[in-house]
């Protein structure tokens, strides 16, 4: 499988993102992928200088400051690449209401930037990190990322002979990424607590970086042209997670587990109980394999005849929705034993304590 990098030019946007790292070290590390050169791109001028620094003895690392919106920079550096994961994208939920134009810069133009300008340079495949969020959005982040999957999946069923490989990864939660809940809770456990959460009944899917990683890269290895594809993953309740680290890191830290309260505080605007990665309407055009959901596209390739073939489906029919609410949830031995195998008990980096939504800050003011 990993014989598709081999000697390859792969290019990732969003290089210094959470994603971005983890899809540079691990196609740097691994000798089985073995790519010619990997080249990483972010807009971010100080985050991008350290990353080169991380990679000074890697030859095959080259770092770019450069940004998604900028279709002739892109037209530039794509310039002999063979293979894009494009993970560049504004993210925070709070920050796109705010600021929605931005988010249609990044998230829409950019990714039709992207599209540009692999074509003219004859890219073998694209793939575009989307999120849940783009199932049934409730906010202009999600929305932004369903507009994103809809143009990789047009681009691919519009261009003629060969041409790219376009197609997308769709991912839950990812624990320890920068600002998560995790952080969050751990950083609530120190100070004593109260651990505060939205609401008790909420559920989550969720995966390590290292998974999410994983899936980007088999998306890559198995596409076939405007899918979309979904990790199987497991699903927590966000009660049980404070509880898993309350029981794990308040000894840690000196403090007796019963001292530490869990307060809900209320859900947030565009805010949902559960999770979904998959719709209604994707359902009847869904494929279901050992690892993962694909979800092909309504509008199939109006210049070329794609046959989705793969050699690990389970089923041609799937007959409900990926909905977090409506799977089995982990229990709260099974969170710790995944915190702790993912390392996720060490102290954050970050200092936050408390995240806010759309009208928190204002209402205060």
């Amino acid at each position: 499988m990993k014989k598709i990098f081999k000697n390859k030019r792969i290019l990732i946007t969003g290089a210094c993102g959470t994603v971005g790292r983890e899809l540079v070290r691990q196609l740097l590390s691994d000798k089985r992928y073995a790519p010619k050169e990997v080249i990483g791109l972010d807009n971010n001028e100080n985050a991008i200088f350290f990353l080169d620094q991380d990679y000074l003895n890697f030859p095959k690392a080259k770092f770019f400051v450069a940004d998604a919106r900028h279709l002739e920079e892109l037209k530039r550096k794509f310039i002999g690449v063979n293979i894009i994961f494009h993970t560049a994208a504004l993210k925070h939920v709070v920050l796109s209401e705010r600021s929605p134009e931005q988010s249609v810069e990044t998230n829409i133009l950019g990714i039709q930037n992207v599209i540009a300008a692999a074509n003219l340079n004859n890219v073998e495949k694209v793939i575009f990190t989307s999120s849940d969020k783009a199932v049934n959005p409730t906010n202009v982040m999600g929305t932004s990322k369903l507009m994103g999957e809809r143009l990789i999946t047009a681009a691919n069923s519009n261009k003629r002979g060969k041409g790219p490989i376009f197609a997308s990864t769709r991912f839950g939660n990812v624990l320890g990424s920068s600002g998560s809940v995790v952080s969050v809770f751990h950083n609530q456990i120190i100070k004593g607590g109260p651990v505060t959460l939205t609401n008790k009944n909420m559920t989550r899917f969720v995966m390590s970086i290292k998974d999410a990683v994983r899936l980007v890269i088999d998306s890559a290895v198995k596409a076939k042209g405007g899918e979309v594809f979904i990790t199987k993953m497991p699903i927590i309740k966000i009660t049980d997670l404070a509880k898993a680290m309350i029981e794990i890191l308040a000894p840690k830290y000196g403090i007796q587990i019963d001292k530490i309260k869990i307060k809900e505080i209320g859900i947030k605007p565009g805010e949902k109980l559960y999770e979904e990665l998959m719709s209604n309407e994707e359902v009847r055009r869904t494929l279901e394999l050992k690892k993962y959901f694909i979800v092909l596209p309504a509008f199939r390739g109006i210049y070329n005849n794609i046959k989705y073939n793969y050699n690990d489906i389970i089923s041609k029919k799937i007959n409900k929705v990926y909905i977090s609410e409506k799977e089995k949830p982990m229990s709260i031995n099974e969170i710790k034993v995944m915190l702790k195998k993912q390392n996720l008990f060490e102290k954050p980096i970050d200092s936050m304590i408390m995240r806010y939504w759309p009208g928190d800050k204002e209402q205060k003011s």
